[in-house]
This record gives C-alpha cells, sequence and structure tokens, in this order.
C-alpha cells in the first residue's frame, strides 16, 4: 500500500503537533513544518520509528522561504497528497480603535497571506496528480464575530472564504477542500495572543473543560480518511461547554 505524504504547517505545538504524533500512528508520511527547528527535531525524533518524516523550517509569513523550503523536499516527499493548513496565530484582543498595527499584520500575515503561500506552493504537484486534499484549520471566529475580535476574525473570514473559493476553483481537479472551525482549544493559542500575561491566558479556559489539541486531530484524521467520493466540506467543532463564541457554560 502507498502510504500518502502529508504537510502540515505550525506542526511544533498544539493541533498540528497532536496531529502529527496521530497521523504518524497511522503511517501516513509526514512533512512537519514550523519556526523552531529544535521542536521539530525533537517530533521527528519521537515518530521516526513510525513512519518515514522529514521537516522544514521556515516562517509562512516569508514567501521566498515558503517557496525554497518546499522546493528543498527530496523526490521522495514531493508529491504531496494532504496539506494541512495549521499555522496560525491570534495577537492581542483588544478594541478596533486600540489595536496594534502590528499584532493585525502578524494575524493577517501568517493567518491569510501564509496560508495562500503554501498552498500556492504546493497546489501545482495536486493539479499535476488530479488529486489532493487541503484541510484549513479555521475558527468559530471565522463564523461570527465577538467584542474585540475585529482583525483576527476578518483573518479567519478570509480563511473562510479561500476555502470556498479553493472548492470551487479545484473541483475539476478531483481535488477535495475542507474546512475544521473550532471553538475554544487549550494550546499555545492564548499565551501568543496575551503575550504572555499569565492571569489573562488562565481565564480563557477557567470554568470549564476546553478541547485539547488531540480532539481537533482526530477530526483531521477523520476528515481525510474519507473514501475518495467523500468530502467533508466543513465541520464546527466546539467543547461541550460552549454553544458560540462568546456561550460559555463557566462552573
Amino acid at each position: 500500500m502507498m502510504h500518502k505524504i502529508v504537510l502540515i504547517t505550525g506542526a511544533t505545538s498544539g493541533i498540528g503537533e497532536a496531529t502529527a504524533k496521530i497521523l504518524a500512528e497511522k503511517q501516513y508520511k509526514l512533512i512537519l513544518c514550523g519556526r523552531r527547528q529544535e521542536h521539530l527535531q525533537k517530533l521527528e525524533a519521537l515518530l521516526s520509528s513510525k513512519t518515514e518524516i522529514t521537516t522544514l523550517t521556515f516562517d509562512v509569513r516569508n514567501k521566498n522561504a515558503v517557496f525554497t523550503a518546499i522546493e528543498s523536499l527530496p523526490d521522495s516527499f514531493k508529491n504531496i497528497d494532504i496539506l494541512i493548513n495549521n499555522a496560525g496565530n491570534a495577537h492581542g484582543l483588544d478594541s478596533i480603535h486600540e489595536g496594534s498595527i502590528d499584532d493585525w499584520d502578524a494575524m493577517i500575515d501568517i493567518n491569510v497571506k501564509g496560508l495562500l503561500y503554501v498552498s500556492k506552493a504546493i497546489l501545482p504537484v495536486m493539479v499535476g496528480q488530479q488529486s489532493g486534499h487541503i484541510v484549513n484549520i479555521g475558527s468559530i471566529a471565522g463564523k461570527e464575530v465577538y467584542p474585540k475580535g475585529n482583525v483576527y476574525c476578518a483573518s479567519k473570514y478570509a480563511v473562510d472564504a479561500i476555502t470556498q473559493g479553493m472548492r470551487i476553483d479545484l473541483n475539476a481537479y478531483n481535488i477535495k477542500v475542507s474546512e475544521i472551525n473550532p471553538g475554544a482549544v487549550a494550546t499555545e493559542f492564548s499565551k501568543v495572543r496575551f503575550k504572555g500575561d499569565i492571569q489573562k491566558e488562565n481565564n480563557v479556559y477557567e470554568g470549564f473543560e476546553p478541547l485539547r489539541a488531540s480532539d481537533v486531530a482526530n477530526l483531521i484524521w477523520f476528515i481525510i480518511s474519507q473514501p475518495k467520493h467523500v468530502n467533508i466540506a466543513e465541520s464546527l467543532i466546539l467543547p461541550t461547554a460552549q454553544a458560540n463564541a462568546t456561550t460559555i457554560n463557566r462552573k
């Protein structure tokens, strides 16, 4: 059996790392990408007994680095079957008139442009193969805007629109395009958003059980393991305590 080749961005922590662990168990061949080389090397050491793995260190914001890294893949990893656009971030939680332009740039550059750069680098392979699967990690913030979410929500609404556009444009090439929109997941997300403010970070998940990264990773595995004629186009995954972006049952 030919093992499918999966490229995962943002594989150094959170959902990306959890997905790598699950897919290694299922013996997919993995291309693990991220900015922190030492994290990638540790993950490769942990999982290389289960499957073939290679790593690429680059920042999705840097388009030249994206294309150079992906072009450098060894021949045995070039024919990518599945792309998981997982790299993303939230910076700050401020009213629009108080927001930091640097924070806005970071969210748009990573969540929107980074996703586009990686997809652009890989799509010629999928189009040439007349097959493939792209899984974009969106957010509940791409379905409803919440107070102080402004630019972060805008970036995830963009992911939603790009996903729909991809699905239409790639339909003729038998390429599946799926989107997963998680609610509250306990990852480094809040650490980044609140820039190390432990109190604010802890408040996010206080009084309820959030999703774990492995819960989202299980859903990714379920989506990519469907038969050829099935595409789970969109999925919203929430912890039981969460009803929408702002309604959380805290004890």
